[in-house]
């Protein structure tokens, strides 16, 4: 059984056809990729699969479980979680506490116990404590521990913003451009950071981004959407060297015969 299963998905804005017959999968454990140019569909496709927007037609299944109309807080119940194109934390608080507030569905303690501060509630708060520190480890983030969330740079923004989404404890991980904003360097540290969160934390990953080089060198199996359909699908260097999807990144003029196999031109 796939974790992720994808068939017809369509959706419409009056008269524009945002996606169109999307057939997706992302089984236990795999990094699925994502790719195309700007108004491709991708970001589309991950607010259904979240529930920010509801299919016109078409299935998303997550173990099996039909989820098409199913609000964001029960698919995230479920165990999906999400980062954003624009960062989505708390910028006056610091990063511990981002992530002291991330794990909110895991306080075993109940709002009297809360307010009454009786001695559950510190032993928890301690566990929840040692999760985000031992998170903040995997990321490369203990250094920022303590620091405010607004006053961070972006590419360290984007590494909290997963390191959040982890704290609640999701099965499935949704990256929307995970690699915006950061140099080749930085990136090709991401794809580590990713690889070793999948083993850690038994992950099954679906990311977007622009960064293909990332994407081709971490993903599994990766989809390539143009004007909301799939263009292309297959191991990454088949996509990355596929005709139709050169095309689509260089513009119509891109004279690419069948054979070619181009290394470079997508980064």
């Amino acid at each position: 059984m796939s974790v992720l299963e994808i068939d017809d998905l369509s959706i419409h804005f009056g008269g524009i056809k945002a996606l169109q017959h999307v057939r997706m999968r992302a089984g236990e454990w795999e990094i699925v990729g994502i790719i195309g140019p700007n108004g491709a569909g991708k970001t589309t496709l991950f607010n259904c699969i979240t529930g920010f927007y509801e299919p016109t037609v078409g299935s998303i299944r997550y173990r099996g479980q039909e989820i098409s109309r199913l609000p964001v807080h029960r698919r995230t119940a479920l165990g999906i979680g999400r980062t954003f194109q624009n960062v989505g934390l708390v910028k006056n608080a610091t990063v511990l506490e981002n992530l002291l507030t991330a794990q909110h569905l895991e306080v075993d303690y109940g709002a009297l116990g809360g307010m009454l501060g009786l001695p559950a509630t510190f032993a928890e708060e301690r566990r929840l404590s040692d999760r985000g520190h031992q998170i903040l480890e995997l990321m490369d983030l203990r250094a920022v521990t303590d620091a405010r969330v607004a006053d961070l740079p972006y590419g360290v923004l984007k590494r909290v913003e997963i390191a959040a989404v982890l704290a609640t404890d999701p099965d499935l991980l949704l990256l929307d451009e995970p690699g915006s904003g950061m140099g080749p360097e930085e990136a090709h540290v991401l794809g580590d950071t990713l690889l070793e969160m999948r083993r850690e934390f038994g992950l099954t990953i679906v990311m977007i981004d622009h960064h293909v080089p990332l994407v081709t060198r971490v993903s599994d199996y990766v989809y390539c959407l143009n004007f909301g359909e799939v263009l292309a699908e297959g191991s990454p260097q088949a996509v990355r060297s596929h005709p139709e999807v050169v095309r689509a990144y260089l513009g119509d003029d891109a004279d690419v015969p069948t054979d070619h196999h181009p290394t470079e031109e997508l980064v």
